[in-house]
């Protein structure tokens, strides 16, 4: 044994930081699909997969803020795509589903961001509310998957990622039929897992707290509250969309493969505090 290695010095260069991350956490040549990709959780999402080599397709309604969030995702060499849709019908899913796979061919991973948060006092909770909310917060990604992940599995690698909630776990801030579809959103991510994950297709739910992002602007547009909601933390603030672009990265990844069936929590420690 010579002298360096006794002092734990390798008698040749380490293989480059890059290229071990890249074997854990790259989605070169990988094909995603983002819902509600155009703005919030789902934008900053969107961005971490194409910026870690993925193609990515985001679904979602506005023209506008689509074109914006793809012409972004251009400028940092990214290949990006969008396609406009309704995903609060059946229909409307069906038709994202088949103009997304015709982008770059059938995807890798569905993130599920798409939602709506309408939270009107259970005494006032009404059925057009209800069903409205499950349309796009349940049945859009129970479709999306139905869609997807059988080809997943018979290529033998895919992820499912849904954006889930607090209120899937406890009821705060008038959770109504929004933590319905949440709590389902997660049960469904275990049923996905049952069914696929022995053939390469893992399914997990994200767990936001309490995020400035346009779906909770009635938070932000109140100081006094927003930061009641931070000091409920661990961390002393609200959570922001780039907080999830790390754990999206890891789950859509090859190094996530035996992480399946789970609601991970991103926070602040809000759930634990």
């Amino acid at each position: 044994m010579n002298d360096a290695a006794r002092e734990g010095i390798p008698d040749a260069p380490p293989p480059a930081p890059a290229a071990y991350l890249s074997g854990l956490f790259s989605l070169e040549g990988r094909v995603a699909v983002v819902t509600g990709g155009s703005s919030g959780i789902g934008r900053a999402i969107a961005g971490a997969l194409a910026r870690s080599g993925a193609s990515v397709v985001v679904v979602a309604r506005r023209e506008t803020e689509l074109a914006a969030t793809t012409a972004e995702l251009a400028a940092h060499g990214c290949r990006a795509a969008w396609v406009s849709a309704d995903l609060g019908t059946r229909d409307g899913v069906r038709t994202a589903a088949e103009d997304a796979a015709a982008a770059f061919g059938e995807p890798d991973i569905l993130v599920n961001a798409a939602g709506i948060n309408l939270r009107p006092p259970m005494d006032d909770l009404g059925e057009d509310v209800w069903d409205a909310t499950m349309a796009v917060n349940l049945d859009a990604p129970f479709l999306l998957g139905q869609r997807f992940a059988p080809g997943m599995a018979g290529r033998g690698y895919g992820r499912l990622i849904h954006i889930a909630s607090q209120q899937a776990f406890r009821a705060f801030v008038t959770s109504g039929a929004y933590g319905v579809s949440k709590a389902g959103l997660v049960a469904l991510a275990r049923s996905q897992a049952e069914a696929w994950s022995s053939r390469g297709v893992t399914a997990n739910t994200l767990v936001p707290g309490v995020v400035l992002t346009p779906l909770n602007a009635r938070i932000s547009a109140d100081p006094a509250r927003a930061e009641a909601l931070a000091a409920r933390t661990m961390t002393g603030r609200n959570g922001l969309a780039d907080d999830f672009a790390g754990a999206a990265v890891f789950l859509a990844g090859p190094s996530a493969g035996y992480v399946t069936g789970q609601a991970i929590f991103v926070d602040g420690g809000l759930s634990v505090h």
